[in-house]
């Protein structure tokens, strides 16, 4: 792949870039230059996503992506150096930077989901391929060369692990930056970024980092590049998140797996106590029953507004994901993203298919995660989560149960608790609200057709933004930029061309903004 790769940068000496027309787009941007920016970057990005980058391997997969990060940064100017990590590293780096004007800290990261390569439709999750949807619906494998000149078909798109999260914003800020050098021109604001190396695994060293090199990270602002762009393909702009808290539930049955002919009808099987037990925690229009669970979740007439502006076709979400009818939490998508959930995302009691034996399984085990608020913290609804389960009958306790414990108590269970990662929200009327809205707005007007930015107060998933602002007492926001329907966290993770196009566009826009 690295020599191939080596042969389309080669092929890629004779691309010029285009002369931006500032008397015509605002902040010089044009997109022909973006598109042979973005081509001339396109080697480094497939280069990138050959080395693997597995947040729970260990070894020095992670190394290797720092490395490579820190030579691809100090080409462009930047001053680097990694924070070592418990040999995770994460890599700061800072372009020039100029007193006049104010500093921005950009946030990505680099390691990427586990992955199981026999379900993925390709030799391997970091041997990057080129695709194309063809007229019958079905995934066409296309030759890379494709990808390779200027007029390249936008819905192109590479299939690889992090090939959008997050490897793929990470180039895209890369693409934006080597043009605004072509060009002869300097960002309008001072750069700093923070590459992290664990953002999969909830960030467990950035704390530290931050606390560690607080004074290298001060800045005025702080903007995110995680997550996907709204389904509208209009620029987004976030400011909130929600946290994350993992449980794993697991309900104790027999001491010891038994035949189910000798013992069926007379050892109650844990599977049937956890799936009661599961099943107590929703009612049919999948709203959470637990007592106190949605009680600090309260929205402003604001608030509402915003829910109902972003112009989410609810319908096509429902046909694109395979729903017809989606669960009752909320009036709209949007205003259902802002209340906590109780999510499980895995259940284990024996074996599954050829592993299935005819035995009554010594445990049930449900891996669970909640999306925290602001409003609803992991230690609160964990508390509530417990509180229930001890209604429900059961007891919990913190160990293997002994023999004493099973002989006073016919439902025993145990919840463990995972690293919390904490929600965050940012007031959507402060200085970084029309900042970045100002800068979506011009990036997006003449060739990019006038979209209006999507404002969104909080999206549900999680990045690491309150283990940042919080220390670094920061201001910010989130600008998403890849497709939504990108794969991540699952096996044929993939990256819409258009949106690399797209990416890039959001981040010059932000890169030629000046922060008041």
């Amino acid at each position: 792949m690295k020599s191939s790769i080596a042969a389309l940068t080669a092929t890629l000496a004779s691309v010029l870039v285009p002369p931006l027309c500032l008397a015509e787009l605002p902040n010089g941007l044009s997109e022909s230059a973006i598109r042979s920016a973005a081509v001339a970057s396109f080697p480094e990005y497939l280069e990138f996503l050959t080395l693997p980058n597995d947040a729970m391997v260990k070894g020095d997969d992670i190394k290797k992506n720092a490395a490579w990060l820190e030579t691809a940064l100090q080409k462009r100017g930047f001053k680097t150096h990694q924070f070592a990590n418990d040999g995770k590293p994460l890599v700061l780096a800072e372009y020039p930077s100029d007193s006049s004007k104010k500093t921005i800290l950009f946030y990505m990261h680099f390691d990427g989901q586990p992955v199981i390569p026999s379900q993925w439709s390709q030799a391997s999750p970091w041997q990057p391929v080129l695709k194309k949807k063809g007229v019958d619906g079905k995934w066409q494998v296309l030759d890379m060369q494709q990808l390779m000149h200027a007029d390249f078909d936008p819905e192109l798109r590479v299939f690889a692990r992090s090939s959008s999260d997050d490897k793929g914003p990470i180039m895209m800020f890369m693409g934006a930056m080597d043009l605004l050098k072509q060009q002869g021109l300097s960002p309008a604001i001072n750069i700093k970024l923070i590459l992290d190396s664990e953002e999969e695994i909830n960030s467990p060293g950035i704390a530290a980092a931050v606390h560690q090199n607080s004074d290298f990270l001060h800045a005025d602002a702080l903007v995110i590049h995680d997550a996907a762009a709204h389904i509208s393909g209009r620029p987004t702009a976030m400011f909130g998140n929600r946290g994350v808290q993992t449980l794993t539930l697991t309900v104790y049955g027999p001491k010891a797996p038994l035949h189910s002919g000798h013992y069926g009808n007379y050892v109650p099987n844990p599977a049937f106590n956890l799936g009661r037990l599961l099943g107590a925690m929703k009612d049919a229009q999948g709203r959470v029953t637990i007592p106190g669970y949605y009680a600090t979740t309260k929205f402003s007439a604001d608030d509402r507004k915003i829910f109902a502006d972003s112009g989410d076709d609810e319908p096509a979400l429902q046909r694109r994901v395979g729903i017809s009818r989606s669960d009752q939490i909320g009036k709209n998508y949007q205003e259902s993203l802002q209340y906590p959930s109780l999510n499980v995302r895995g259940l284990a009691a024996g074996g599954v298919g050829k592993q299935a034996a005819n035995i009554i399984p010594k445990e049930a085990i449900a891996e669970i995660d909640i999306r925290t608020t602001t409003d609803a913290n992991g230690k609160y609804l964990t508390g509530l989560i417990r509180k229930f389960i001890e209604k429900q009958g059961f007891t919990l306790v913190d160990h293997e149960p002994t023999d004493s414990d099973r002989q006073r108590s016919p439902l025993l269970a145990q919840l463990q608790e995972g690293l919390p990662a904490e929600a965050a929200r940012q007031p959507m009327n402060s200085p970084v609200r029309y900042w970045v809205e100002k800068a979506l707005n011009a990036a997006f007007q003449g060739e990019a057709g006038n979209l209006k930015p999507v404002m969104i107060r909080a999206m549900g998933a999680t990045v690491p933004t309150a283990e940042i602002v919080e220390p670094l007492k920061l201001p910010f926001v989130l600008v998403p930029v890849v497709n939504p329907d990108n794969n991540q966290h699952t096996y044929d993770e993939n990256l819409r061309m258009g949106n690399y196009l797209f990416g890039m566009r959001n981040m010059l826009g932000l890169l030629t903004t000046p922060f008041q």
